[in-house]
């Protein structure tokens, strides 16, 4: 993995803290990684499909 620096506005963050009282997940790491991997999906992933089923 490599390590990367972004910059999140303050709610975006109070709201990775729930998710991370909660045990949704272990931590903001986590919680940031099933994020973009979900977008990454349905975003370009899902899309390749679709224009291969086309």
């Amino acid at each position: 993995m490599k390590l990367i620096t972004i910059y999140l506005p303050e709610p975006y963050l109070e709201a990775l803290d729930k998710l991370v009282e909660r045990r949704y997940y272990p931590h903001r790491a986590e919680a940031i990684r099933v994020a973009i991997r979900d977008l990454i999906s349905s975003e370009l992933w899902g899309r390749e499909k679709d224009d291969k089923d086309s």
